[in-house]
């Protein structure tokens, strides 16, 4: 199958080594990965400020550059559900655009649900873990998974000491321009995030989420705590000897 890879801005600047990841493990599974080096931004900062035109305008560039692709894959839950739920809506008076959004939105996935959905690849099985884990989940991935869907992929996995952060769900206080708009209550619940994943004794977090682990690695630093923030096509990479571990 054709896939094509959707890294996003923040992959793309900030977590290289992730979008990497992404293209071995899905070459590991027979995927042909191509990378459409025109993609840019899908919209979403823009539609969250209220901008639709703006955002729309972005969504039709991202549309007529995956067109041609089987599957479009991204690493990220919250630029997938951008396109999945919010194009067929920016672009619904525009009858050409809307068929096309709608397609697009039907072969975009989020990384682990497409590895479980398409090739049926085993994610839990093919995981190891050196040393206790936990994990944050991200707002947006509720569009493809359930919190605790994450946290029962995690349990199976061989020899994991998982450790749950609890509650499970709680946010980590990014939402992108929300933490520019509303500095004082981002930095709030970020400090609760932080605090409820250093209570589980975990060193190393499962964060499938770009803007979320910018966010938490960021504070963990400027609190000097040791928590350290990987995604799970990292993870997966390393168990399959696909990449190097990271030190």
């Amino acid at each position: 199958m054709t896939v094509a890879l959707f890294v996003t801005c923040v992959s793309d600047t900030f977590c290289p080594r992730v979008g990497e990841a992404v293209v071995r493990v899905l070459r590991h599974c027979g995927c042909d990965v191509r990378f459409p080096a025109r993609q840019t931004c899908c919209g979403q900062p823009a539609y969250n400020s209220g901008f639709h035109s703006e955002a729309a305008e972005l969504a039709r560039r991202m549309i007529a550059i995956f067109e041609p692709y089987e599957y479009v894959v991204t690493p990220s839950a919250s630029c997938a559900m951008m396109v999945r739920q919010h194009y067929p809506q920016l672009l619904a008076d525009e009858p050409g655009w809307r068929k096309a959004a709608d397609r697009l939105a039907a072969k975009t996935y989020e990384f682990t649900s497409f590895l479980r959905e398409v090739p049926e690849f085993d994610v839990s099985a093919n995981l190891r873990f050196n040393e206790a884990v936990t994990f944050h989940y991200p707002c947006h991935a509720r569009e493809f998974y359930s919190a605790r869907d994450l946290e029962a992929l995690l349990s199976r996995v061989p020899g994991v000491d998982l450790r749950t952060p609890r509650p499970v769900d709680l946010c980590c206080g990014f939402g992108g321009i929300f933490a520019v708009d509303h500095a004082e209550i981002s930095g709030a619940m970020m400090g609760d995030k932080l605090e409820s994943l250093s209570q589980t004794g975990a060193g190393l977090v499962i964060c499938d989420e770009g803007g979320c682990a910018l966010n938490l690695a960021g504070g963990a630093h400027r609190r000097g705590t040791s928590l350290r923030f990987r995604h799970i096509a990292e993870c997966l990479a390393e168990s399959l000897g696909l990449m190097e571990a990271e030190e």
